[in-house]
């Protein structure tokens, strides 16, 4: 017994520094891929989708709250890229550690479950998960370069409203996807396959059309959305969304198709509107669909159960009967005594 807990003992640290290391890992390698497309504001250079906030969300919500050491040496390796070791570092991994730990806490606190079949989680990912809690690292972050003289005054919102939204859209887009493959498990037997490769090879079609082509015509993605969150819920709607949100942000950082001959400011809304609302729409949508089809399935139970009942009840009241007593055999009987 002794052995066996020293080895837990032993274990546990080292599953901790594993989660950790694999942690920051995935951190820096969704940050490089982050990094290969950027946007400029006001001088500032931006990622529009900032993959790591979705990455540390999801890790938060799978291993709990320990992930936050993983996330702030992630972090930490991503903004020393940049430059050499500096005092503006600390405070910026700082807000990018605390963003997503608050996030967790919060999420934590209303019960939110990470397969994302309540409509009730889905409105607190977007709403607490993405824009409540990115406002830190956000806030954090422009603030450091303001205080070290980085970062002009006069163009401190037009960089914080970019860093925010960025941050924002990497929980809205990476986080769902990373949640809806921890929850797969084997082995698959996919139903309706034929009717997901028609869709997959659509998307395949559509998406670049509407991202590059030079009338605006993004708004064809959104049938495919609908067509995946009706037929396939939450996993078909949110690769689907992760899918046309990568290519409209190839689309945007090479300014071609309906992001050509637009302002920097101009650029950044359009494409962040565009991945905003599609990024909801495939969440919300996928719920509410999911939601109904549980409450269906819940209600349908219930009736096979109310059926079951009865036709014990009913078999029951229809077991064979004594003959009820002969009067007359009652009254001879009498007479007899």
């Amino acid at each position: 017994m002794a052995a066996v807990v020293g080895t837990r003992e032993l274990s546990r640290p080292a599953v901790v520094a594993l989660q950790a290391l694999t942690v920051a890992a995935c951190y820096y390698g969704a940050g490089r891929l982050g990094l290969l497309r950027r946007l400029v504001v006001e001088g500032a250079v931006f990622t529009p989708i900032w993959p790591p906030t979705g990455v540390a969300v999801a890790a938060l919500l799978i291993f709990g709250v320990r992930a936050w050491l993983g996330i702030a040496l992630g972090a930490l390796l991503i903004v020393m890229s940049f430059g050499s070791l500096q005092p503006t570092v600390f405070g910026i991994v700082a807000g990018n550690t605390a963003a997503p730990v608050c996030a967790y806490f919060m999420l934590r606190g209303l019960g939110f479950r990470i397969d994302l079949s309540r409509l009730r989680d889905c409105l607190a990912l977007v709403f607490l998960g993405a824009l409540g809690s990115m406002l830190i690292s956000a806030s954090a972050g422009v603030g450091m370069l303001v205080l070290t003289d980085k970062l002009a005054t006069d163009s401190v919102w037009p960089v914080w409203l970019a860093w925010w939204v960025g941050d924002a859209m990497g929980v809205l887009i990476v986080t769902p996807v990373i949640l809806m493959l921890y929850g797969v498990r084997p082995p698959l037997r996919p139903a309706r396959w034929k009717e997901g490769l028609v869709l997959a090879l659509a998307a395949c079609v559509i998406v670049p059309i509407a991202t590059n082509s030079p009338i605006s015509v993004l708004f064809l993605v959104y049938p495919l959305l609908i067509w995946a969150a009706l037929r396939f819920q939450y996993g078909g709607s949110v690769l689907c969304a992760l899918f046309a949100s990568v290519l409209a942000t190839i689309a945007a950082t090479d300014e071609v198709g309906p992001f050509e001959n637009l302002s920097d400011t101009t650029l950044m809304i359009k494409l962040q509107a565009f991945n905003g609302s599609m990024a909801l729409t495939a969440l919300l949508l996928a719920a509410v669909i999911t939601e109904q089809r549980n409450t269906r399935r819940s209600v349908e139970r219930a009736c096979q159960d109310l059926v079951q009942v009865l036709e014990h009840l009913t078999a029951g009241n229809s077991s064979p009967r004594p003959p009820p007593p002969d009067d007359g055999a009652i009254g001879r009987q009498d007479q007899a005594r």
